[in-house]
C-alpha cells in the first residue's frame, strides 16, 4: 500500500491562506487533492496546521489531518501526520505531495509509486526530476539541479548548475550536458521517514539551503524518477494569477474542442 500525504500550512509570508486560495471555482488544496486522488494511491490526507483547512478539505470529501503548528519542515510534518493516521501497517511509502502544486499530474506521482512496487529494490527515498530546457531555469537559483548517477541515484543538489563546465562558456552549457532540474516531489519508506526527521541540519544543507542534501550527508540514498512534466507551484499572487489565467485558457481550449 502507498499513501499519498499533503502538507498545507496556512501561513505564508507572500501568500497568507494560500491553500484556500480560490482557483476557477476550487480551492488550491481541493485541487491538489482531486489530482492525488486519481493517482495508484490507496490514500490521499491533507496534514495542515490550521482548523480552517482541517474543515474546509473534510467538508469537501476529503480526509485531513490537524497537526502541530511548529514544525521546521513539511517533512516533519509528515511524519507527525502518518503517526496521527496509526502508523497503519503495510505502508510501503509515503509520498509527499506538496499542497500548493494545483496542477500536478497523476503520472509524475504514479512515476514515484512504482519504483516502490517491489520491497527487495525499494529505494530510501525517491523524488523526481525533468530535464533543463532553458537558460533560465539553468540559471535560476529558485529551481535546484540536481546531478543523477547511472543507477539513477541523486549524486548532488544544488542552486547552480553542476557540474562546471571549464571548456565551454556558460551559455553553451546547454548544448554540451544534459541538465536535470529537480521537482520538489518525494517518495520515502515509513522507516526512513521516521529517521530522517531526527537528523541535524547539515552543512551542505545549510549551504544551499536544501533539505535533501542532509539526506544525502546522512548515508541515505535517493532515486530519482525522470519526468517531462512540469511543475507548476504557487508562491506568490503573481502566481496565483498565471494559475488563473492557465484555467481560463484550458476552458477556452476545451469549449473549441467541443464545436
Amino acid at each position: 500500500m502507498i499513501i499519498g500525504l499533503i502538507p498545507a500550512r496556512y501561513a505564508s509570508t507572500r501568500l497568507p491562506g494560500k491553500p484556500l486560495i480560490d482557483l476557477g471555482g476550487q480551492s488550491m488544496i481541493a485541487r491538489v487533492v482531486r489530482q492525488a486522488q486519481q493517482a495508484n494511491l490507496a490514500r490521499v490526507v491533507v496534514a495542515t496546521d490550521d482548523a480552517r483547512i482541517l474543515d474546509h478539505v473534510r467538508g469537501f470529501g476529503g480526509e485531513a489531518v490537524l497537526t502541530r503548528p511548529d514544525h521546521a519542515s513539511g517533512t516533519d510534518r509528515l511524519q507527525e501526520a502518518f503517526e496521527l493516521l496509526g502508523s497503519p501497517a503495510g505502508v510501503r511509502a509515503i509520498v509527499n505531495i506538496q499542497g500548493d502544486e494545483p496542477f500536478i499530474h497523476p503520472a509524475q506521482i504514479n512515476a514515484l509509486a512504482d519504483l516502490f512496487a517491489d520491497p527487495a529494490t525499494a529505494p530510501d527515498i525517491a523524488t523526481l526530476v525533468k530535464p533543463v530546457v532553458s537558460a533560465e531555469e539553468l540559471f535560476s537559483p529558485h529551481l535546484p539541479k540536481v546531478v543523477v548517477g547511472s543507477a539513477g541515484q541523486a549524486l548532488y543538489f544544488s542552486r547552480h548548475p553542476v557540474p562546471f563546465q571549464r571548456q565551454h562558456p556558460p551559455e553553451h552549457w546547454l548544448a554540451h550536458h544534459r541538465y536535470l532540474r529537480h521537482l520538489g516531489l518525494y517518495a520515502y519508506k515509513p522507516a526512513v521517514l521516521a529517521q530522517l526527521t531526527q537528523l541535524p541540519v547539515s552543512p551542505l544543507e545549510a549551504a544551499e539551503s536544501l533539505e535533501q542534501l542532509r539526506w544525502l550527508e546522512a548515508g541515505f540514498h535517493i532515486r530519482c524518477a525522470e519526468t517531462t512534466l512540469d511543475a507548476f507551484g504557487i508562491d506568490t499572487p503573481e502566481d496565483v494569477a498565471r494559475a488563473r489565467a492557465f484555467l481560463v485558457n484550458n476552458e477556452e481550449r476545451n469549449a473549441l474542442a467541443r464545436v
